[in-house]
């Protein structure tokens, strides 16, 4: 793509999510459905009157691991409540690496015998399958459960669960499909991965990227109390969030993982220096400010992945993949009861701990797949066999999740919650 075509496309994009609003209030529906909507709808008149927009299926993988996840992973870190996730990071993190691993399993297995085509949807295809529907973005559902006054401690269960979760299944997600890449490579030769050395290589890029993560966000946050500037203060925030990132992938170890840590501490860092600054209306107008600079962002990269999954979709997608789109939202369902519920049962013998059962059924179903789970579809190379299959079966549990999950959630929630059990 040209560089006016980049400008013209964000321009674009920007305008769809002023207008997806209003239309999203006005039909009681996610914003991120309208986007999707609106997306498809204008990349159809686009093509109609012959305009090539430039977008295609292959060029989005640098531009969504490059430019979109940092901003993504880093605002979810930094502006989540440190405070609730300390109080509940034993089971956050049990949700977003345990139950995470499950569920990606358990679909991959329900996938890969579903469809029975071991030629077309091979295992390596599975697992990949299973890592990108395993990343949960709960962000509609998170916002209804605060409109509605639901207990506390559940959202921050969500909120929590999907930042670890998404840099969980990320790692995951590259890890398989550098095997995938390595296979396509040997063409006709069989490459063999044991369970030891695919565990190897995720501890050695998971713990890798988290170590460099916290170096980066260590060494800019106090380089930070030094400073003292609102406007340098975001600079080095952006410079933290893609600095992390990039230094992490230079030494092959997890990009995400080295950003999440990264914004964690670094924000735990700002947040110090905030409280112990002798002018603390300054401190907390620069806190204020960074956020706001991360919410706007986070807004961009947010809209501009569902518009773009809106304008890359196909009829011919539901055409040809409708019965594997629907083998993988039954086996995801599956897969996540059987590991939120399997998770949360260790928990009951600990009364701290212990989360009610209908808290965990709204956890069940308030595992949306969004941003992520789209990114990562988005960036698949071309050059895989099953790709078009996998994107259009991730596109398809969006969909599902957009305009069945998330729409139901308030009836349920209602439903199952107690408003004056906030927490």
């Amino acid at each position: 793509m040209l560089v006016e075509h980049i400008i013209l496309s964000l321009v674009a994009i920007l305008g769809l999510s002023l207008l997806a609003q209003p239309v999203s209030k006005w039909l009681r529906l996610p914003f991120a459905s309208i986007l999707v909507v609106l997306g498809f709808v204008a990349s159809e008149i686009i093509v109609y009157v012959g305009i090539d927009t430039g977008i295609r299926a292959d060029n989005f993988q640098a531009i969504i691991f490059y430019v979109f996840i940092p901003l993504l992973v880093f605002e979810s870190a930094y502006n989540l409540d440190k405070q609730q996730l300390k109080k509940n990071l034993i089971v956050v993190l049990s949700l977003a690496i345990i139950a995470m691993l499950l569920t990606c399993l358990i679909a991959a297995t329900l996938l890969f015998y579903g469809i029975g085509h071991e030629v077309g949807f091979p295992w390596l295809a599975a697992l990949i399958t299973g890592a990108i529907l395993a990343a949960t973005d709960p962000v509609a559902v998170v916002v209804k459960l605060k409109e509605m006054k639901a207990p506390k401690r559940i959202a921050v269960l969500l909120e929590g669960e999907s930042l670890f979760n998404d840099a969980t299944a990320i790692v995951l997600f590259g890890v398989f499909l550098s095997m995938a890449a390595a296979t396509n490579a040997a063409a006709l030769t069989r490459v063999d991965y044991s369970l030891l050395d695919i565990s190897l290589r995720f501890l050695s890029v998971f713990i890798g990227g988290a170590v460099t993560g916290l170096v980066v966000g260590l060494f800019f946050g106090v380089l930070q109390k030094k400073v003292k500037q609102d406007l340098l203060t975001g600079i080095m925030g952006l410079m933290v969030a893609y600095g992390s990132y990039l230094l992490a992938e230079y030494f092959m170890v997890s990009g995400v993982m080295s950003t999440l840590l990264a914004a964690l501490s670094f924000s735990i860092m700002v947040q110090k220096n905030v409280s112990e600054d002798s002018v603390v209306s300054v401190g907390q107008d620069a806190a204020s400010n960074n956020r706001y600079l991360w919410d706007v962002l986070s807004y961009v990269a947010n809209v501009s992945v569902f518009i773009v999954m809106g304008a890359v979709i196909t009829l011919e997608m539901f055409e040809q993949r409708w019965l594997a789109m629907l083998i993988a939202i039954i086996s995801l369902l599956v897969a996540r009861a059987l590991s939120v519920y399997g998770v949360m049962l260790v928990f009951s013998f600990f009364k701290n701990l212990e989360v009610s059962f209908s808290s965990q059924t709204v956890m069940v179903w308030g595992g949306l797949r969004g941003a992520v789970t789209l990114a990562l579809a988005l960036s698949l190379p071309t050059t895989l066999d099953y790709w078009w299959t996998i994107q259009s079966i991730a596109f398809g549990v969006v969909m599902f999740s957009l305009f069945v999950q998330a729409p139901t959630m308030s009836i349920l929630a209602k439903r199952l919650l107690k408003a004056k059990e906030i927490e």
